[in-house]
């Protein structure tokens, strides 16, 4: 395990963190000997602002340098003991559990981008626990403070405080930490106080595992209820999403510590997303295929999906001021460049420098989605290929059309070489000096979140007090607290709550096999309705309907995808039972791929589609009629918002979540807390109203009525005593 040392500077200065370098005393202070010279410089000197430091190391870095610190690693797995996408090796070549490694140890992968290829941003996606990921930071801060300008390693993370796993992205689990709704689940409380807290302790919990950037929160608009991220995002509502983005970003960036400028010790730098808002993607389809490239504004709504960023994140009240980063999205923003030009919004011209850069004058850093400098693939079918608009470039030459926008990094590359390539022909095109004017702008934005952060004074980590702070009680319980306060009940026809240790019985599930986040054929499965242990903490769980009191069926929201090689373009169905799309566009918005020039459109007209679990219908129903008379209740994970009229009369209850552990649903229905959160999205009556909807638009479906006369529209939610109608839905509900 590395081993530093600590010291301590007088009358409040910080403490410094040192491994190899020296210290340099100066008026009375301590200072860390990052340059390795025995004098004092500025980009050492504490007392300066960050931006005179960071301007003064940025002349000190050669290109290869700067051009390190514009590649954003990979997911890096702690120990990285798994095979397939994230597999490494130790100690020159060897699978983990042969090499002799410690779990903190370095991987010869992570040992060579630091040192070889001088990156200094690493995404951590797997960090087996709070002791190891301590340890692991450690070690790479020592490996870099050897190197020159001793440049610390800023770590980031995907948001990893979920307490439900989902299909989309790559999930980070609640390892060590407190476990929080996460996007509607967070809207479903129409709350940004509570976003607002939940990201202080984040920010605390992040420190301790030695991360200092989230790439989060997501702030796109969730305007289409098809899109396999909607989950994570804070709903359709601007109002709300903006509130949110403000919120979040204020709590997570500011240490409470700080003095002047809201930046220090305590701070989490936020990387916001997706500009310029990744939720109309054109019939659900994601953009992180390029299948599902077009994001498209048929209602020419694209304004105000713009609004999350300017009048939240980029308007912060406090001492940071703004989000200190910016994730653009995959997606073609179809038709919106008045040029004509239809390219991945990092690679437009007008997206990133017109709008970002000069109009709304952002100056932190733009950071691209991950990997989308790569060559394509010759199938649309595959995990990649997201180029999207200049597949006849080199990947050199991808990389200058991006820098050249006003992008500083790139996300999920490890590469130094096409950055090196790139800066090259950007001499050739505009002249030596206005290349490395250009560079050193990045490098100042991208030094500016690690002295920001406090991680060029001591970026080390005691992996006691980092094991005391995460997952302590008063974490976990302000989580579990929010559980409760995101689900919401739509429907109770005087079941709930269920009062006393009653005997319950709850179905298994099955899923059958689909094509998964990567691409790859996910085998079928049957998985159990529920945890038995959280069950039995609160009732007594039966094997058969008829020996129950009352039943529960734990259901998700349809899974499905829009295109697969062997069907070709098919409809995202928000249904259980076999949908198809007799009222979608015949001709499709977005057009243009070189794989598609024979017959560019990308309708669906007339193609069918059945959900992988549409099993969880047939769980519903045939448990109501084993049940007769006796109570159904339906806990409902929504992913999406779906078509809930299939199931709606076989259920005298339904909860909806977002993402919550099972005891706290059983904590609402045996009435330990009573349900208080609104609906964060519209629930369609029908796929007819969702296949006529414009994806840019919020709120232009027609909301499902159930058999009781409640309509499940925006802001809609039961508490024990009927519908609830406060101040949060006063805000943002009633004039939506």
């Amino acid at each position: 395990m590395t081993e530093f040392r600590e010291v301590v500077n007088p009358k409040g200065g910080p403490t410094l963190g040192v491994c190899s370098a020296g210290v340099i005393e100066k008026d009375g202070y301590f200072f860390k000997d990052c340059e390795k010279t025995g004098e004092l410089l500025t980009y050492e000197d504490w007392r300066l602002t960050p931006e005179e430091r960071a301007k003064d190391l940025a002349t000190r870095l050669s290109v290869e340098e700067i051009a390190g610190l514009m590649m954003y690693s990979a997911h890096q797995v702690v120990p990285s003991d798994v095979p397939g996408w994230f597999a490494a090796t130790y100690n020159g070549g060897k699978k983990f559990e042969e090499s002799g490694a410690e779990p903190w140890d370095l991987t010869d992968q992570q040992k060579k981008f630091l040192t070889e290829d001088h990156v200094r941003y690493v995404l951590a996606m797997i960090l087996k626990n709070g002791e190891i990921a301590a340890k692991w930071n450690n070690n790479m801060q020592a490996l870099c403070e050897e190197m020159p300008h001793s440049i610390p390693v800023n770590t980031s993370s995907d948001p990893r405080h979920g307490a439900g796993s989902a299909s989309a992205e790559f999930k980070t689990e609640a390892k060590d930490t407190s476990k929080w709704p996460m996007g509607l689940g967070l809207a479903a409380t129409f709350s940004p106080e509570l976003v607002k807290e939940f990201a202080k302790v984040a920010a605390r919990e992040y420190r301790a595992l030695g991360i200092t950037t989230e790439l989060g929160p997501q702030i796109d608009l969730g305007t289409e209820p098809r899109w396999m991220r909607v989950a994570d995002t804070y709903g359709p509502s601007s109002k709300l999403v903006t509130d949110y983005a403000k919120a979040y970003c204020e709590g997570l960036q500011t240490d409470p510590d700080s003095k002047n400028s809201g930046w220090g010790e305590k701070s989490v730098a936020a990387m916001v997303k997706h500009w310029p808002g990744g939720g109309p993607c054109e019939s659900g389809r994601d953009a992180h295929y390029a299948y599902g490239k077009f994001a498209v504004y048929p209602g020419k709504n694209f304004e105000e999906h713009l609004k999350p960023f300017l009048e939240g994140a980029f308007k912060l009240d406090g001492g940071t001021k703004e989000a200190s980063s910016v994730m653009p999205y995959y997606t073609i923003s179809y038709g919106v460049d008045p040029s004509g030009k239809n390219v991945g919004n990092s690679y437009s011209k007008y997206i990133i420098g017109d709008l970002l850069r000069d109009k709304y004058g952002y100056k932190g850093i733009v950071c691209t989605d991950w990997g989308i400098t790569g060559d394509p693939e010759k199938s649309l079918d595959t995990f990649g290929s997201r180029c999207f608009g200049t597949e006849k470039l080199t990947e050199a030459e991808r990389h200058l059309q991006i820098i050249e926008n006003g992008v500083d990094q790139f996300g999920g590359n490890n590469n130094i070489v096409p950055i090196l390539e790139a800066y090259k022909i950007g001499c050739e095109r505009h002249g030596e000096e206005a290349m490395r004017k250009r560079f050193e702008e990045s490098a100042v934005r991208l030094l500016l979140n690690s002295f920001r952060c406090g991680l060029f004074e001591n970026p080390y980590l005691d992996p006691n007090e980092s094991k005391e702070i995460l997952g302590c009680k008063e974490f976990v319980d302000a989580g579990f607290e929010a559980q409760l306060k995101s689900i919401v009940m739509v429907k109770n026809n005087g079941v709930l709550p269920v009062l006393g240790k009653k005997k319950v019985y709850i179905p298994g599930r099955h899923i059958a096999a689909h094509k998964g986040f990567m691409r790859n054929m996910v085998d079928a499965m049957d998985l159990p309705g529920a945890d038995r242990a959280s069950v039995e903490k609160f009732y007594e769980l039966v094997e058969k309907p008829e020996d129950a009191d009352m039943a529960v069926c734990f259901i998700e929201s349809p899974i499905s995808d829009g295109y697969t090689d062997e069907t070709g373009y098919r409809p995202v169905t928000l249904q259980y039972r076999t949908y198809k799309a007799e009222c979608s566009r015949a001709e499709s918005i977005g057009q243009g791929d070189f794989r598609e020039k024979e017959n560019p459109n990308r309708t669906y007209l007339g193609k069918s589609n059945t959900p992988a679990n549409e099993s969880d219908l047939d769980a519903v129903i045939d448990t109501k009629k084993a049940m007769g008379d006796k109570p159904v209740i339906v806990v409902i994970r929504m992913n999406n918002p779906c078509i809930v009229s299939e199931f709606e009369e076989y259920a005298d209850a339904i909860l909806v979540n977002f993402g919550v552990e099972t005891r706290a649903a059983f904590t609402i229905i045996s009435g330990g807390a009573e349900p208080s959160a609104l609906l964060p999205v519209q629930i369609p009556k029908d796929m007819e109203t969702v296949e006529k909807h414009c994806e840019d638009v919020p709120f232009d479906m027609e909301a499902y009525t159930d058999s009781t006369g409640n309509t499940y529209d925006f802001g809609f939610g039961l508490n024990f005593s009927g519908v609830i109608k406060d101040e949060r839905w006063e805000k943002y509900a009633y004039n939506k």
